[in-house]
């Protein structure tokens, strides 16, 4: 077996971080994150159905700082991949490939998510009440 004297592909300890890479990256995870709080939803749904009792311990572990987390996080993946989801469908429009206008589009979806989560914790009041 001979082995070629070709370069390797490079590997991202080489690459400069640029926006584009992180946003990639959080847009798949906030859609692992989205699918584990669609279980998370169903759980609270079957408690729901269960009754009184079930409900009320699912409203407690919600309303406890690591459930109060949780949602948090969950809100803001939602608004994430919600926000950058328009952005990729502006893309498929053939809309923003200047790389300014992608560096400020990328900006724009994460003051987006903070500003809208932000909004949605604000005025939903207290979730655990």
């Amino acid at each position: 077996m001979t082995h070629d004297k070709r370069p390797l592909s490079p590997h991202l300890q080489i690459y400069r971080w640029q926006i584009t890479m992180l946003m990639s990256i959080l847009h798949r995870g906030s859609g692992i994150l989205l699918s584990l709080g669609a279980i998370f939803l169903v759980y609270w749904l079957v408690m729901l159905a269960m009754g009184g009792q079930a409900y009320e311990t699912t409203r407690a572990q919600l309303a406890s700082v690591p459930g109060q987390a949780c949602l948090l996080v969950f809100c803001a993946a939602l608004y994430y991949h919600l926000c950058n989801g328009i952005r990729h469908l502006a893309w498929d429009a053939g809309a923003g490939f200047e790389m300014q206008t992608v560096r400020r589009s990328g900006w724009a979806v994460f003051i987006a998510t903070v500003v809208l989560t932000g909004a949605t914790w604000l005025l939903a009041g207290d979730p655990g009440a």
